[in-house]
């Protein structure tokens, strides 16, 4: 049975901060060690199972509903894995950075009506063909992480899972267009950045790269199209339907995608399952050792003091960074709550919630594990030959480009 009472201590969030430590360290002192996803699901059950016993034991209710959103964000992530995995692009553009922006821009718009996910597997396979030849690639994939599978997806519920969850408790559907000033004003920011950075790694490109990269050129050209249908159907049931009709329906498409895409199709888009299980696999002990921080926050949010939008962007904006920032929005959106706000929506401000939203979206961008195409974009692209940086790496671009971004969205926006 559960315990009304009972709120863990805080040392109960040293299990989520060693998975942290875990990721971040392990790829650089044990490589061949974590280069097995089944050695990352030992890693993530050891921590875990601490903090399982001690919810068995004193709130196994928190157990179920955890179970519940994993088992709906992994089907989420793997419907739209398989299904964008059936979809085949086949063309080599010229990799300008005025065709990589061009990529990048038009992720930005997909990630708000396909969702992050959606997009960031239907375009990063194209985007590492068109830049095949090049040698400086590293850049283009974090910024598409930055963009596409994040900051891109904020002007619907379909866009990004905390929008989502907002919508399911009372947000009206199109109410994220309000967030469309802050959408411009991120993406085009970092979209600029981009150019420009692309702009001085093309010119330093060994002249046989750009040589090769002029004479390769094919039209685009999609196959399995079908998988479009599949995809939309995927879309359909994430805004229509609750749960577990929700899951049923996306396993259904998943398998159908399976059975119906020709296997030259998944063979030439080098499709394997070793990304998804990735992101599986570390979720399941994300989604577990971060139970008793959440629980923390939920409990004491009331007191840290927060009562401006400036404070609720950037407390939601950072925890999404390391916390899931589904479970994360509703803790602040709940904090809110509480304050007894100007009820202008869900009983909350305007400004308060758009605060809270824009930071869970746009912050899970700063690492690796804030939001789960940031995971799956990098296996993608590893598996593509691309060195992505360590879990520190990613943290470096996040912090040289992202945070001043956010600082200039707290002053046009929360101040």
């Amino acid at each position: 049975m559960a315990d009304p009472q009972f709120v863990p201590a805080l040392g109960w969030t040293a299990p989520f901060v060693m998975l942290l430590l875990s990721i971040a360290v392990l790829p650089l002192a044990a490589p061949r060690f974590w280069e097995s996803n089944a050695r990352k699901l030992a890693v993530a059950a050891l921590l875990g199972l601490p903090v399982l016993l001690l919810y068995l034991r004193h709130d196994a209710s928190a157990l179920v509903h955890t179970g519940r959103d994993y088992l709906s964000f992994i089907v989420l992530l793997g419907s739209l894995f398989v299904v964008s995995g059936g979809i085949l692009a086949t063309g080599d553009l010229e990799a300008t950075p005025r065709t990589n922006t061009a990529f990048l821009a038009v992720g930005s718009v997909l990630a708000s009506l396909i969702g992050t996910t959606g997009a960031s597997v239907l375009l990063i396979r194209p985007l590492l063909s068109t830049n095949q030849e090049r040698r400086n690639v590293v850049h283009t994939v974090v910024f598409f992480i930055f963009i596409v599978s994040n900051t891109g997806g904020c002007l619907t519920p379909l866009g990004d899972p905390p929008l989502f969850l907002g919508y399911l408790r009372g947000v009206p559907f199109t109410w994220t267009l309000r967030l469309l000033p802050h959408w411009l004003v991120v993406n085009g920011l970092l979209l600029a950045v981009y150019f420009l950075w692309d702009r001085r790694a093309h010119a330093r490109e060994p002249v046989g790269a750009v040589v090769r990269d002029r004479a390769v050129l094919q039209p685009i050209r999609i196959r399995g199209k079908r998988n479009f249908v599949l995809l939309l159907a995927v879309i359909a049931s994430v805004a229509g339907l609750p749960s577990p009709y929700r899951e049923a329906v996306m396993l259904a498409v998943s398998a159908v995608s399976l059975a119906a895409t020709p296997r030259d199709v998944h063979e030439a888009n080098r499709f394997t399952f070793h990304a998804i299980a990735e992101v599986a696999a570390l979720f399941a002990g994300i989604f577990l050792t971060m139970l008793p921080a959440l629980q923390i926050l939920h409990a004491r949010g009331a007191t840290l003091g927060l009562t401006t939008p400036r404070q609720f962007f950037w407390a939601s904006g950072l925890l999404s960074s390391f916390l899931d920032n589904a479970p994360t929005y509703l803790t602040f959106l709940a904090v809110a709550q509480s304050l007894r706000l100007p009820a202008e929506v869900v009983g909350v401000t305007h400004e308060v919630l758009a605060a809270i939203s824009a930071g869970s979206v746009f912050m899970g961008a700063n690492t690796y594990i804030g939001n789960g195409p940031n995971f799956m974009v990098r296996a993608i692209a590893e598996e593509r030959g691309v060195p992505m940086p360590s879990f520190g790496g990613y943290m470096l671009y996040s912090g040289a480009v992202l945070i001043p971004c956010f600082v200039l969205v707290t002053l046009v926006f929360f101040r």
